[in-house]
């Protein structure tokens, strides 16, 4: 049991001795006291505010029922093993109680970080958070084949995977999952606006980028000009019988992106497979170059055209009147009447008894889960989609309630430039690779005149654009929207990704700087240690930096635990800038290095440890981190 979980059982144990809690819910209230770390570290190292919540209940005053807590508290302080490590107990305003941690449980702490290295903080470590193990199974990023990788992927894929670590880190088994759409209407558009290309398809010779932005042209001149002959069709207001209406075939256009459908789906046709089968391969190679500059690595991809005949086999077996009346036919679809249930109706198979969007994914439930039988299924998708999956859900809880109930949909906001929302139907449009690769040549600008081979400059200018992008996207709660701005989410200065990594690279080149000039740590990797404890020479400005350091280092853990409870990145990446911040301003006014100092070893441990919980934070957010930059 850690210091915080035996504060609480104490707290508890007090309240039940009061008669607040009865025997029996003692147990079940200890999971409802709320113990926290204080964002003004002068106000202790944990703080609650139980006195303030259950002083109704008592029948007291907050302040009355703090004071009585504290004494009850301190006066079984000496004959409480956990409570050695407790220098004071104190309240604060009207009935918070605060908790002061003898220093001597942070110099110990610095000890624990070399000691567990990269498992520091993480479930398995013994300083890690205590979750049961689960198997969670994420699905994210889900760009589609013939089309370009948009700012949605973009965001989904940073979001997802840093969801992913976090499991990980928390003692999840985790797997994660891709779902392209590599058949429907947006194919169909696509072989449509082949039509209207001027240029053939590339040879083989051709770059895969200009492969795939190829297809990417095609569909969007295919979507757009489609809509464009819609809505004046729809405009006009005067159709004839035949579907005819300003000149414009309107129905002899949709027969044929019909026919399109149906030929990619049954595979009927030679030459369409042909010009299929180049799109797909193209497409989905160029995305794994991008899942490696971003360091994703998927464990399975799902296809739609791998659950189009087992979302339509469930959809008609849940149809009424010939099966169970979950969907109803209307129009000659099938729909999933919403409104009974405070959503939206949304068709599921279309007029041709082809699955639609949601069609599909009934039958990716399912095959999901018979591949990976887990614990907890988690969605990552655009805020967008949130009705959508409110009825996609909604629908297969009846068919599937078990799945269901493992299942959540976590959404991400959309990412804004001064033009506003970007989407890849139209020509004119940022995408996520565009705006990959344009921060990746700023990266490698600003490094022009860095002492680094051309080889090393790349490498590193791509894990600062990727670190760019990723902190602006994780810096904040998931369901914000976020505006962009390039050239502050490169700085090296204050609040961004690149200037976590060159913290990092700092502390490095001072452990280098040790290294050379003979100085030994205190502390080892393997945990043995000499005293680690023993800061002599340390004045006293000195000690007080060196404090609010390893106070910081120590509340790690916590929020790595806190950050998947809640399934919120940015607690972890605001905590890796307070971190830094802290860290700097040691640096700033300390003099680490110093030969014959009798601190300086001690000191050299603690910028060591900075090093593993700093690369150890970045990595959850699935930011690499430089040696050079």
């Amino acid at each position: 049991m850690n210091i915080k979980e035996s504060i609480i059982k104490k707290i508890a144990e007090v309240l039940t001795e009061m008669g607040v809690f009865t025997e029996g819910e003692s147990s079940e209230q200890i999971k409802k006291i709320v113990l926290e770390r204080p964002a003004d570290m002068s106000h202790g190292d944990y703080a609650t505010n139980v006195a303030m919540v259950y002083a109704p209940k008592a029948k007291k005053s907050p302040l009355s029922l703090a004071i009585e807590i504290v004494e009850k508290l301190k006066f079984g302080q000496e004959n409480i093993e956990e409570f050695a490590d407790i220098e004071k107990i104190e309240i604060a305003g009207p009935g918070f109680i605060n908790f002061q941690l003898k220093n001597s449980v942070y110099r110990k702490s610095v000890a624990d970080i070399l000691s567990n290295g990269d498992m520091y903080g993480t479930n398995q470590s013994e300083q890690g958070v205590d979750s049961e193990r689960k198997k969670i199974a994420f699905e994210y990023t889900d760009p589609n084949p013939f089309k370009v990788f948009h700012i949605g992927h973009l965001m989904a894929n940073t979001a997802g995977e840093s969801l992913a670590r976090l499991a990980e880190a928390n003692g999840g088994e985790v797997k994660r999952f891709c779902y392209q759409g590599d058949v429907g209407r947006h194919i169909a558009l696509t072989m449509w606006g082949l039509r209207l290309m001027d240029v053939g398809i590339p040879n083989d010779d051709a770059t895969i980028s200009d492969k795939v932005a190829y297809f990417g042209k095609a569909y969007a001149l295919g979507a757009t000009q489609f809509k464009k002959l819609e809505d004046a069709c729809k405009e006009s207001g005067e159709v004839d019988g035949q579907g005819r209406a300003n000149g414009v075939d309107f129905k002899k256009m949709e027969d044929e992106v019909r026919e399109l459908n149906r030929k990619i789906y049954e595979r009927s046709d030679v030459q369409v497979n042909e010009i299929y089968d180049k799109g797909k391969e193209w497409s989905l190679e160029h995305f794994e170059e991008l899942y490696e500059i971003l360091g994703t690595k998927f464990d399975r991809y799902f296809f739609e055209s791998q659950v189009t005949k087992i979302g339509k086999e469930i959809v008609e077996a849940n149809t009424a009147p010939k099966g169970a009346s979950i969907f109803e036919e209307s129009n000659g679809a099938v729909i999933f009447p919403g409104e009974k249930y405070g959503l939206h109706t949304r068709v599921f198979l279309n007029k041709d008894g082809l699955p639609t969007y949601d069609g599909k994914e009934i039958g990716l439930i399912p095959t999901k889960y018979d591949i990976y039988k887990y614990d907890l299924g988690v969605y990552v998708t655009a805020n967008e989609q949130d009705e959508y999956f409110k009825v996609v859900l909604k629908s297969a809880s009846f068919i599937f309630p078990e799945i269901i109930a493992k299942t959540k949909h976590v959404s991400h906001g959309m990412l804004k430039l001064t033009t506003g929302k970007m989407s890849s139907r139209t020509g004119d449009v940022i995408t996520g690779e565009s705006l990959l690769m344009d921060m990746i040549e700023q990266s490698l600008e600003k490094m022009k005149d860095r002492d680094m081979t051309e080889d090393e400059k790349k490498a590193v200018a791509k894990d600062v654009a990727v670190a760019a992008i990723k902190y602006t996207v994780l810096r904040q709660s998931l369901g914000r929207d976020i505006i962009f701005d390039p050239e502050k989410s490169l700085s090296f200065e204050g609040d961004s990704g690149p200037y976590l990594q060159y913290a990092y690279v700092r502390a490095k080149s001072i452990l280098a700087k040790a290294k050379e000039q003979g100085i030994v740590q205190y502390v080892d990797m393997n945990g043995n240690s000499a005293d680690v404890v023993d800061t002599a020479g340390v004045d006293g400005s000195n000690l007080g930096a060196m404090l609010k350091l390893e106070k910081t280092l120590a509340r790690y853990p916590e929020t790595i635990e806190r950050s998947w409870k809640d399934l919120s990145p940015h607690h972890v990446a605001n905590y890796l800038i307070d971190l830094a911040g802290t860290f700097n301003s040691f640096y700033a006014n300390t003099q680490i290095v110093k030969v014959d100092d009798a601190s300086s070893p001690y000191k050299v441990a603690l910028v060591q440890a900075f090093s593993i919980v700093i690369k150890n934070g970045l990595d959850v957010l699935g930011i690499r981190v430089p040696l050079k930059m």
